[in-house]
């Protein structure tokens, strides 16, 4: 069931849209949750193991942007990974300001040895779809989010400056 929202067509379909989506991450959030508490992990937590571990060290300030979450939230996550010997902090030599997250050594075997079941949870999660639907959705979810972000031209439009592989490279 989607809204009971009795408003404009404009905003039936949006309210209607985003209910669905929500549910959908949801059940998917819903599928791969108990076996990272069983690790003892916030979802929020394996975001960043996994961030650091597919490329490498980064500063606090992208692990926040590319995770979505506050600069104050990803001090919190990397203080309770280091708590935990999972991760480390170090200064950047070049720019005194910048501190980067490092996997440790335990972070790095956690992370190998979670990551491949936590992959295969998603794609059960999503077997439900065709390969075509599968990245269908994956390329509305993009343009979904970047226009929410206003980082897009509006419906129907798209800069002829960017580049294919420039926009692949954005993620």
């Amino acid at each position: 069931m989607g809204t009971r929202h009795k408003g404009p067509a404009a905003e039936v379909r949006a309210l209607d849209a985003y209910i669905k989506l929500k549910r959908a991450v949801n059940a998917v959030d819903a599928r791969t949750a108990p076996a990272l508490r069983a690790e003892k992990l916030t979802e929020n937590q394996f975001a960043v193991l996994e961030l650091l571990w597919h490329l490498g060290p980064r500063a606090q300030h992208e692990i926040g942007r590319r995770i979505l979450t506050s600069r104050a939230n990803v001090t919190l996550i990397v203080d309770q990974l280091s708590a935990r010997g999972l991760v480390r902090r170090e200064r950047d030599r070049g720019d005194r300001r910048c501190v980067r997250v490092h996997l440790t050594a335990a972070g790095r075997s956690l992370i190998a040895r979670v990551f491949p079941g936590h992959a295969v949870r998603i794609t059960e999660a999503f077997s439900s779809l065709t390969a075509a639907e599968q990245r269908e959705l994956a390329r509305l979810c993009r343009k979904l989010g970047r226009g929410a972000a206003g980082g897009q031209e509006p419906a129907g439009r798209q800069s002829p400056s960017r580049s294919s592989s420039a926009r692949r490279g954005m993620r």
